[in-house]
């Protein structure tokens, strides 16, 4: 059998995804160790729903599953063909769980910001962050990394 996968968003691995044209690498002994076990499995789903590099800043709107952009755009439709497209990923590679990047309108876990661009927090999740916690994976932000590797290794990883 082989060995089971870590979804993770690759801007904490140093990929200039982010919607800056940035990133937000984590340099972390159990992400270097992960990385060179070959176990990682880095992905941007807004890059993989279509959203170019840079772009503007996207919310998700409070109570909805819409995406809007920080000039009025609704790029939902990209957000959730980033997130079906990270869903096949992971299932193809054998995931057993993600650490995604807090408070991205895709990624975020637990609490993301709420649509009116004014750093408004809100008890909510990304929108691939919700396709992959429906499709049985668990989900961990980078904030929480020492449940993921406790996860991890609670797999027999």
């Amino acid at each position: 059998m082989s060995r089971r996968k870590i979804l993770i968003s690759a801007c904490l691995l140093g990929e200039n995804v982010k919607y800056d044209g940035g990133n937000n690498a984590l340099h972390v002994t159990i992400l270097e160790r992960w990385k060179d076990e070959g176990v990682l499995v880095p992905l941007c789903p807004e890059v993989l729903g279509g959203l170019s590099v840079p772009r503007p800043a996207c919310e998700v709107l409070q109570g909805t599953n819409r995406v809007v952009n920080r000039i009025g755009e609704d790029v939902s439709e990209a957000f959730s063909k980033g997130a079906k497209e990270s869903l096949r990923i992971a299932k193809l590679e054998g995931v057993c769980m993600a650490i995604l990047k807090a408070r991205s309108p895709s990624c975020g876990k637990d609490v993301i910001y709420d649509g009116t661009f004014t750093s408004t927090r809100v008890n909510d999740s990304g929108i691939t962050c919700k396709l992959l916690q429906e499709s049985g994976i668990a989900v961990f932000s980078e904030e929480e990394l020492s449940l993921a590797e406790a996860f991890w290794l609670s797999k027999g990883n």
